[in-house]
């Protein structure tokens, strides 16, 4: 159990959006009974399914659209953000129920300008005999200095803002902006999990778990963003 917290900063949860009218609901009914968040916010990239429709679902959410790509999306979302922390959550990510706990603990410390959680991958419908190689995705968030994007990334947002947000690439903008962070203070990674969608890793599982814990090294290798976004495909 985490100690109560001292007085905290104010989260506002940011998500981009591209065809997720299957999750997004779940994670805004979640959101909704999870302490300590100030406000959600629903930014799309131009959904041709019912996402905006369940959205409309939950009269608490702020939804607006913008160019399609996650950078673009959650640095709009970013730039109408009231909390005085910035999550960003992907629409097939479950935050633990302590997630606000867990972000004032690590913020408590002045030197920490940021974090992420570790992350569980699961199956999106019931297991398969696949199931527990889905876990092989996931060692990178233990060890990695760099968080993804699908790690729940929290920011003080006056630093987000110092550091221009998320850099315009079709892929990797997590990395990149987890390095411009380092420049201004520590990532926390947090002990708690957040469980992640397997459904890209059980469409092609070999494929997708050596690409996935490989990213770090083809991007020191000089390997550019653009090639690397054609192998991963388009994200969602």
């Amino acid at each position: 159990m985490l100690d109560p917290p001292a007085p905290s900063a104010t989260l506002s949860v940011v998500i981009p959006t591209l065809d997720e009218q299957a999750r997004i609901g779940r994670r805004l009914s979640e959101l909704a009974a999870l302490p300590g968040v100030r406000e959600v916010i629903v930014v799309d990239g131009g959904s041709s399914d019912g996402t905006a429709a369940a959205v409309a679902c939950h009269p608490g959410v702020r939804w607006l659209q913008a160019p399609r790509g996650r950078a673009s999306q959650m640095n709009a979302g970013a730039a109408l953000a009231l909390g005085e922390v910035h999550l960003f959550l992907h629409a097939d990510v479950r935050l633990p129920p302590d997630a606000a706990l867990h972000i004032q603990r690590a913020l408590r410390d002045p030197a920490v300008v940021a974090g992420a959680f570790r992350t569980w991958t699961v199956p999106d419908t019931r297991p398969t005999w696949l199931s527990p190689l889905l876990h092989l995705a996931d060692l990178r968030s233990r060890c990695a200095r760099l968080p993804y994007g699908d790690q729940a990334i929290f920011v003080r947002s006056q630093v987000f803002r110092d550091v221009g947000g998320f850099p315009d690439l079709p892929i990797l903008e997590d990395l990149e902006l987890s390095r411009r962070l380092w420049t201004r203070g520590r990532m926390h990674t947090c002990s708690a999990r957040v469980e992640v969608s397997g459904r890209r890793f059980l469409a092609r599982p070999v494929f997708y778990t050596v690409l996935v814990n490989l990213i770090p090294l083809l991007v020191r290798l000089g390997v550019r963003p653009a090639r690397l976004a054609a192998l991963y495909g388009a994200p969602r």
